[in-house]
């Protein structure tokens, strides 16, 4: 079995790219029960990659993908919906479920390049993690799973013969 934790990024100031200083002990503290992970990627912006750092983690790869969906998409799933509510915009087959199955497939890419028992961190943003989650498990009743993913939350999934078996939903304490 292989695991890939998909984490929205951490804290920071409203209009501001890089972290603040609440986002950076917030992914200190996240960070401390996490790990080790085999392979760690993260959108190309600033707040995601400074979250994997600050969470302890050396990042290998920073994919442009993971940045923002953009216009078609934001018009069908607007940031910010619960779980639930992106997988059945997903099921509609529009332009988010095109962008949540290129997320998906990017997953199983990082998932074939670590080893068996391996894991790996991906670190990105509202609405991203979400829509790549619900690619990745489409039987998945997300009602359960509640609100959308807040600063360094997100989804623990589990890969076992070339698919992705199960999930669960990861809650920082507040």
């Amino acid at each position: 079995m292989k695991i890939i934790e998909i984490r929205r990024h951490s804290i920071r100031s409203l209009g501001e790219d890089h972290l603040n200083q609440k986002g950076v002990a917030l992914a200190r503290s996240v960070g401390q029960g996490l790990g080790p992970f085999d392979f760690v990627a993260t959108s190309m912006l600033p707040r995601a990659y400074e979250t994997a750092i600050a969470m302890g983690f050396a990042v290998h790869e920073q994919n442009e993908l993971m940045n923002t969906y953009g216009g078609a998409v934001e018009r069908e799933a607007p940031w910010p919906l619960p779980f639930y509510h992106y997988s059945e915009i997903v099921r509609q087959e529009g332009a988010a479920a095109q962008y949540a199955y290129r997320l998906m497939d990017y997953y199983m890419d990082i998932l074939g390049r670590i080893p068996e028992g391996g894991s790996a961190l991906v670190v990105n943003h509202g609405g991203v993690v979400e829509l790549g989650v619900v690619a990745c498990l489409p039987q998945t009743d997300f009602l359960p799973w509640g609100d959308p993913a807040d600063y360094c939350e997100g989804a623990r999934l589990f890969w076992e013969d070339g698919r992705f078996v199960s999930g669960e939903v990861l809650r920082v304490a507040k």
